[in-house]
């Protein structure tokens, strides 16, 4: 079974209902190319690292209003739409979620994922991100089925730990979603790399829609929105601007490529390392 699928790029801003407003109408012009299957970036409802200004903008999720918005958005295309985070408030505690959502065509939600690798690093230069201050990780890995088969969905920094990928391929995926804001100095040394070894680690189809530009808050992301084939394959590359990118995807195309190369089956129990001690200074 082919699938038409498509990524959004864009730059969002600090107002919910503008980007609202930008990502639903980069959503319709992908849905007017033929896109049957349509991915958002992360945090596409709310860019706003500043301190406490997130927090202060957010909605716990049953009132999240991109939420609802995008689950009107895909019941009236009668689309797939990946969500690819909100920031959403959290009731039992001062910290948020970077929750995914994947909605059907009738509008529900199928399932979320809650982001589970914060992006806790100092960069040269000074650029330092402290994810874990604002954000719960989760702790549940996530597949979610679709008329093209099983989805795994995970969150940008996420792509750094290659067991989760293939856990979910294991699972079942063979559609691996990898929605970011990527950091623009981390993505140009890395990103297309780290995709293509997920997709060839995996034999997935991996779908990335991305963050772009200079944001309000002062951050810089990568763009570069991919769509990425199981062999390794880049089929789509939306570059540094806002955008959509389409690919067709021929869902045969996991089965042959794990069939060259059957490595999900080759897993091999082994004895870790010998790690000494960690000593404190002075001891």
């Amino acid at each position: 079974m082919n699938l038409c699928a498509a990524c959004i790029q864009l730059t969002s801003t600090t107002d919910i209902a503008r980007n609202i407003e930008l990502s639903s109408a980069l959503v319709r012009d992908a849905h007017a190319q033929g896109a049957q299957f349509i991915g958002m970036p992360e945090v596409v409802n709310l860019c706003d690292k500043r301190p406490g200004m997130g927090a202060k903008a957010a909605y716990v999720e049953h009132q999240e209003p991109a939420l609802r918005a995008y689950q009107a958005l895909a019941a009236e295309l009668d689309i797939w739409l990946l969500v690819g985070s909100l920031v959403v408030k959290l009731e039992d505690e001062s910290r948020m979620a970077n929750r995914g959502f994947m909605i059907d065509p009738a509008g529900a939600v199928t399932a979320s994922y809650d982001k589970m690798h914060m992006f806790d690093v100092d960069l040269e230069g000074g650029e330092q991100y402290r994810e874990s201050n604002n954000y719960r990780p989760g702790d549940r890995a996530v597949v979610t089925d679709t008329p093209w088969g099983r989805v795994g969905m995970t969150i940008c920094y996420d792509v750094r730990f290659p067991y989760l990928y293939r856990a979910l391929a294991q699972a079942g995926a063979g559609i691996l979603t990898i929605p970011s804001s990527f950091a623009r100095t981390t993505g140009k040394a890395h990103w297309h790399t780290l995709l293509k070894s997920r997709a060839i680690e995996t034999g997935c189809f991996v779908l990335a829609p991305a963050q772009c530009g200079d944001h309000e808050d002062g951050r810089q992301t990568y763009g570069h929105a991919l769509i990425v084939a199981p062999w390794g394959e880049v089929l789509a590359d939306a570059g540094d601007e806002p955008g959509v990118i389409i690919a067709d995807l021929d869902m045969a195309a996991v089965d042959r490529a794990r069939a060259m190369v059957p490595s999900l089956q080759h897993d091999r129990a082994f004895a870790l390392p010998f790690a000494p001690p960690v000593r404190l200074a002075g001891e």
